[in-house]
């Protein structure tokens, strides 16, 4: 019986026409599997590019994000709260033109077209200019000095700001705003130093008039202009 099986599976297998058999090609396997992984590497390639892409944008949007801190309104503030007080200057103010015209008609004019009670008055408010100046002067520094907390803290937050800066965009302008605060820094430091130099010149200036206007009351004394005796009765009868 085992003859006639085989003999049997011989006869099926003859019967069969070659064209339907199955043939295993280890070549052409070989080449299909190396094609497939080439494809499969390609599509890694493009899902690695499409990736990188996508960051690059998200990267964009990011250095492109505006900073959410802005204190430019608080430092603009500042600016506007000193440039005020140095407004409120008394007497001569700070205009070159109103220094010009003021400073030759108060501390330059001791003519003998002067009376002497014109002279008293002249220098008493060369005196009153010189203590409004050096008031001034003390305000200038108070507000610079009530600036500096107020520094402290922009400066505290805008570089707290700029170290969690998530773009270029943030990074900037956190930086620009601290240039701000320094520019404000230096504009109060600079105000404050005008104002005590304009008192100091103030009173240097009254300083010098003061010797030239008792020169000429002295030379008024000596040659008796101005000058009317009259009668003292010192003792009653």
């Amino acid at each position: 019986m085992a003859a006639a099986s085989v003999t049997a599976i011989v006869l099926g297998f003859s019967s069969v026409p070659a064209s339907a058999l199955i043939v295993f090609d280890p070549r052409n396997y070989a080449e299909n599997l190396l094609s497939a992984s080439r494809a499969l590497e390609q599509i890694q390639n493009q899902v690695i590019s499409l990736q990188n892409e996508a960051q690059m944008l998200i990267n964009q949007a990011k250095n492109l994000t505006s900073l959410p801190t802005s204190l430019l309104g608080q430092i603009e503030g500042n600016f506007s709260e000193m440039k005020s007080l140095l407004g409120q200057a008394d007497k001569l103010a700070y205009g070159v033109q109103d220094i010009e015209s003021q400073f030759t008609s108060t501390y330059e004019s001791f003519g003998s077209n002067l009376s002497n009670q014109q002279l008293v008055d002249g220098a008493r408010e060369r005196w009153q200019t010189s203590v409004s100046a050096f008031e001034h002067s003390l305000k200038a520094g108070a507000v610079a000095v009530d600036n500096i907390e107020g520094t402290q803290e922009q400066t505290s937050a805008l570089v707290g700001a700029s170290q969690s800066a998530v773009g270029v965009l943030q990074a900037t302008q956190a930086g620009n705003q601290l240039l701000a605060v320094q520019a404000k820094q230096v504009a109060d430091l600079t105000a404050m130093m005008a104002a005590q130099g304009r008192a100091n010149a103030l009173e240097q200036a009254r300083k010098a008039a003061a010797q030239e206007q008792a020169r000429e009351q002295f030379s008024r004394f000596m040659t008796g202009s101005g000058y009317s005796p009259s009668s003292v009765k010192m003792f009653h009868d």
